[in-house]
């Protein structure tokens, strides 16, 4: 992550109750470190346990990611970033449509029927994945 992207991330992140004298242990990782991290294993699509020696463990950079998955600080933090790329681009922070895509994925004989079908249009024996975007092409869910 370059500084002018940490300098418009840093505020958007939760501050750790440490820092705001609810008591605890200050983390042993900076989040700038722990949040290129993750940023590596979304751009590269390796397995956690194959992460380079640059970062810290990855047993300790998964328990971070969690910890902010089981709280629902991925999603409020992604939240935040969309509303200010939306404020920067001209727009209403909260979008007023969403577009509906869909995605054919080839499934494997080893893929339970259950969990597979089969697409006509495209002709594709597999799953059928379904994004939201807003007029940006910003992703909504």
């Amino acid at each position: 992550m370059s500084d002018a992207e940490w300098a418009v991330v840093r505020p958007l992140l939760p501050v750790p109750g440490w820092m705001r004298g609810r008591g605890g242990q200050p983390e042993a990782y900076c989040h700038r470190t722990m949040l290129d991290a993750v940023r590596y294993i979304v751009d590269n699509g390796t397995k956690w346990r194959a992460m380079p020696a640059d970062f810290p463990p990855w047993d300790r950079v998964y328990a971070f990611f969690r910890r902010w998955r089981d709280h629902g600080l991925v999603k409020e933090f992604h939240d935040r970033l969309r509303r200010k790329v939306r404020e920067q681009a001209g727009r209403d922070p909260e979008p007023s449509a969403g577009v509906i895509d869909s995605q054919s994925v080839k499934a494997d004989a080893v893929v339970g029927r259950d969990s597979r079908g089969f697409d006509g249009g495209k002709l594709i024996n597999g799953r059928k994945r379904h994004a939201v975007v807003d007029t940006l092409g910003l992703l909504l869910g």
